[in-house]
């Protein structure tokens, strides 16, 4: 786990500038992930428990926007250089260099977790690690938003990333993973983003009990 994670961070690193101008618009021009995100901030609220964790945050973006949706919202990402600039274009909110199976959080204390595509560069065998210490941080009734590359085949698929290889993931396949970690799927939107990738894109909800 602890190589390809590296070279994840690295390759990163050197595209922070980049990947934060990409998405500067906050989801502006994509309304599935935002709204995705908007209904999984409301249900965290009605939970009366705000405090989540974006991990994966990348640049801040999306921790942001879960902030301004009412949500006491803390990011992690493995990227230092992610990290950095988080933290400089988001002064007043939390970001700290974390790995995914290993988050500074105590147990069952967050009422949601957002994995925005943050989990498709972790090899299939490694993905139920990352599920379960997410759960380990999860509130009971606490929400899973992930959100992934899909594919219409039968397993994983691993694709060239613009960035550093990743997998998409048969719809059904995945929402098993989440069941075998101990949440309960309740929610899905498949879209096709008309990219040139072929794949489509996949959102998830999941409670824990």
């Amino acid at each position: 786990m602890m190589e390809h994670q590296d070279e994840t961070g690295a390759a990163y690193d050197g595209v922070v500038e980049l990947y934060a101008s990409l998405f500067a618009d906050r989801l502006e021009t994509q309304p599935f992930s935002r709204n995705m995100i908007g209904t999984f901030a409301e249900l965290v609220r009605a939970t009366g428990n705000l405090r989540v964790v974006d991990v994966g945050c990348g640049p801040g973006h999306l921790t942001a926007m879960l902030h301004e949706l009412g949500l006491d919202a803390s990011g992690f990402d493995l990227s230092p250089g992610m990290v950095d600039h988080a933290r400089q274009a988001n002064p007043t909110l939390r970001f700290d260099e974390a790995r995914m199976e290993s988050l500074p959080v105590e147990d069952g204390v967050v009422g949601g977790v957002l994995a925005h595509y943050s989990m498709i560069h972790t090899p299939p065998a490694e993905l139920p690690a990352l599920l379960a210490e997410q759960v380990r941080v999860l509130a009971p009734g606490g929400l899973l938003l992930t959100s992934f590359f899909a594919t219409g085949g039968p397993e994983p698929v691993r694709f060239d990333h613009k960035v550093t290889p990743a997998y998409s993931w048969p719809v059904d396949q995945f929402a098993e993973l989440l069941t075998a970690a101990g949440l309960v799927p309740f929610a899905q939107l498949v879209h096709d983003p008309a990219s040139e990738r072929g794949f489509l894109d996949a959102h998830l909800l999941a409670r824990l009990p």
